[in-house]
């Protein structure tokens, strides 16, 4: 129980330095941002930071893999996050599709808000004029994204319906309620399948990451990491605040 609580921990406390993390990564894209439009900065420098933050992803990626050889379940359903958080997951984490319909997002936005300069051929922003070529990437990338979600969503349901197959069933009716113990081999078997899948998982989000900002020049890359972050830290606040309204009106 003392190596449980332990383990759970150090995944908390990976959850909390990732999300602080965000907190000073946005910052830095923020800064970066409003430098090169004043042509501080140029692409090789812009490419230096988003590989920067590629390799941050890729090291908390890496350990909650170390974390989830060792107890993969907290990860599915995470008590440090809100209920609001939770409700947004899958399999550990976001969707990568999500990744990319928030560059559409971005990109209605835009025109949306500046629809009268967009129509004159104006510059509005990074996001209101993607060219013909990177849309097409784009689209191309979100279909492969979205038959690699339901082939893992595939295998989530599978393992899902093996807790009440064998060899669960047969663990059950051989427990020992004298002793309150039985087989733990199954369960074992089951975490290790549950870890492996929250790694590949890992993997495609990375990849999606990986070839969204090789379609988007450096400095859309900037300003879609700056707004992956904001979205992520707002809907942390939002569960926060959700969760205290919600105490304060059972008290």
């Amino acid at each position: 129980m003392a190596n449980s609580s332990s383990n759970r921990k150090n995944e908390e406390n990976l959850y909390n330095s990732w999300m602080n993390n965000q907190q000073e990564e946005l910052k830095e894209l923020q800064n970066a941002i409003v430098r090169a439009r004043k042509n501080e900065l140029n692409d090789d420098e812009l490419n230096e930071l988003l590989r920067k933050m590629v390799n941050n992803f890729q090291g908390y990626a890496n350990s909650r893999s170390r974390l989830a050889r060792v107890d993969v379940s907290p990860f599915f359903a995470p008590t440090w996050c809100t209920p609001l958080e939770n409700s947004v997951l899958w399999i550990g984490g976001c969707r990568p599709s999500t990744f990319i319909r928030l560059i559409y997002a971005l990109c209605g936005i835009e025109i949306q808000s500046h629809t009268a300069r967009y129509l004159q051929g104006m510059k509005i922003g990074e996001f209101g004029h993607l060219s013909g070529e990177q849309i097409t990437m784009i689209d191309k990338l979100q279909r492969q994204i979205i038959l690699e979600e339901r082939r893992f969503s595939s295998r989530l349901a599978s393992l899902q319906e093996d807790v009440v197959d064998q060899p669960f069933a047969m663990a059950a009716r051989i427990y020992d309620t004298e002793r309150g113990e039985n087989e733990i081999g199954p369960l074992n078997k089951h975490g290790e399948d549950m870890s492996n899948l929250l790694e590949e998982v890992d993997e495609l989000r990375m990849k999606t990451l990986k070839e969204i900002l090789g379609i988007l020049t450096p400095i859309q890359g900037v300003e879609y990491l700056a707004a992956t972050k904001r979205i992520r830290l707002c809907l942390q606040q939002w569960g926060e605040k959700r969760e205290q309204e919600h105490n304060s009106n059972n008290n």
